[in-house]
């Protein structure tokens, strides 16, 4: 094998969503009262709901351009490449990086859809059905060889989460989008048994809840005037925590075939991760009366968590002590840590460095994906139309060049409206 002959699935990528999302999915009643994306005198669009007001920052939405226009400022669509926002448009990028395959994760809704959450719950509800059927139907239907579907969660209701897990798999749809950690945002923890419909829901129709980073609204960060440079380098401490709440919870034990995603969480922490969790276990389960059934900690994590990396060497050295089942790989369109156009170039380099076979090869690359989401693009495409050289010369004369497209001043905007931001959209209590 070599770098062009890569399948490459993305399980974590994110979607810009376009203004016009709502009109085909949402009642007439409720059309004047939705989301709406705003243009606003600096240039800058941001949607606003109600009394919310919810920015593009630039840092998710990079992709194409030099790394002195990434910050916190708010942007328009017109200075972002149209791959964010039009699906066209996406896969043409995606040709041109050479990815078969990709989730993408919601953006103004928060990564568990808290925003939509009002004192009407039928409300509520309708914007919640109204997202999911824009995603499915029009982001992913148009390109079904292309995107795996993600659902958002019905989050303030675990029965409507259950019957909308429920609704969504039966036209195909395995995956969740969910918060790292409902505590943190108001809602009962994982340890309570009021999420129950949702976790039987999740098995009965084996739908992959995915975690993602950052999604509960608590940031690790040190102090309110740390360098923004500590809260990017701690970021995969959120999935640290939500790992670790997850592996003790009820719901693992109870039910042997859930699964759950780290979104974006990285690897090279995990070998550490599972040694501790099986030393906790030996010194303390007989006091603390965890039982995994004769299993360690470390077995039971390898049967129902999915990790994925970006350029991961450290994940990908240690691969062995993670789980070459449980890896697959991401690209992060079009946030600050993609490697697109290049990201074939740099995996690359990283699985030669550490001498991964073929086999692991597909196993990483694609093949860990389509069997956890029970997604099948071959049904669309032959695997010879799939690899990253097939794609890149099927995107032949599309411009991947890097391109300065702020049309403003940068406002040195700061990690605290950051924050607050994040805390807004996603309700968090802290």
């Amino acid at each position: 094998m070599n770098r062009d002959d890569m399948i490459l699935i993305s399980v974590d990528d994110h979607i810009v969503e376009p203004p016009d999302m709502f009109k085909n999915h949402l009642p007439k009643k409720y059309l004047d009262e939705a989301p709406r994306l705003v243009h606003n005198p600096d240039g800058s669009d941001t949607w606003q709901f109600r009394d919310v007001v919810i920015p593009n920052v630039a840092l998710n939405a990079v992709a194409g351009r030099p790394k002195e226009e990434y910050g916190l400022e708010p942007q328009g669509l017109d200075e972002i490449r149209p791959g964010c926002y039009n699906v066209d448009e996406r896969i043409k990028d995606m040709n041109a990086g050479g990815i078969l395959g990709s989730i993408c994760f919601p953006s103004f809704p928060g990564f568990a859809g808290r925003l939509f959450v009002t004192e009407d719950p039928d409300f509520s509800l309708a914007l919640l059905k109204a997202y999911n059927d824009w995603h499915v139907e029009e982001w992913c239907g148009a390109y079904p060889a292309r995107f795996i579907p993600m659902c958002l969660p019905v989050i303030w209701d675990a029965e409507e989460c259950a019957k909308e897990i429920r609704r969504n798999a039966e036209r195909g749809v395995h995956a969740l989008t969910f918060t790292e950690n409902p505590a943190a945002m108001g809602y009962p923890s994982f340890h309570d048994d009021y999420w129950t419909p949702m976790w039987e829901a999740l098995v009965d129709t084996e739908t992959v809840m995915n975690v993602h980073i950052g999604s509960s609204g608590r940031l690790a960060i040190t102090a309110p005037d740390a360098p923004m440079d500590v809260m990017i380098t701690l970021q995969p401490m959120n999935i640290v925590q939500a790992a670790a709440d997850l592996l003790w919870s009820k719901p693992i034990k109870k039910y042997p075939t859930l699964k759950i995603a780290l979104s974006e969480g990285g690897t090279g922490w995990i070998p550490y991760f599972l040694e501790r969790a099986d030393r906790t276990y030996d010194m303390h389960s007989t006091w603390t009366g965890q039982d995994f059934g004769g299993k360690l900690p470390s077995e039971v994590f390898r049967e129902h968590f999915l990790t994925c990396f970006i350029s991961d060497p450290v994940g990908v050295k240690l691969r062995h002590q993670i789980g070459v089942d449980n890896i697959c790989w991401e690209a992060d369109y079009p946030h600050s840590d993609s490697m697109w156009p290049g990201a074939p170039e740099q995996l690359w380099e990283v699985l030669t460095e550490n001498q991964v076979p073929d086999d692991e090869i597909n196993k990483i690359t694609y093949e860990n994906a389509m069997r956890w989401y029970h997604w099948d693009p071959f049904t669309h495409i032959t695997k010879e139309q799939a690899t990253v050289g097939a794609l890149r010369k099927a995107a032949e004369g599309h411009d991947v060049s890097i391109r300065a497209l702020s049309k403003k001043e940068k406002t040195g905007a700061n990690f605290a409206d950051f924050a607050a931001s994040a805390k807004q959209v996603t309700g968090n209590q802290d």
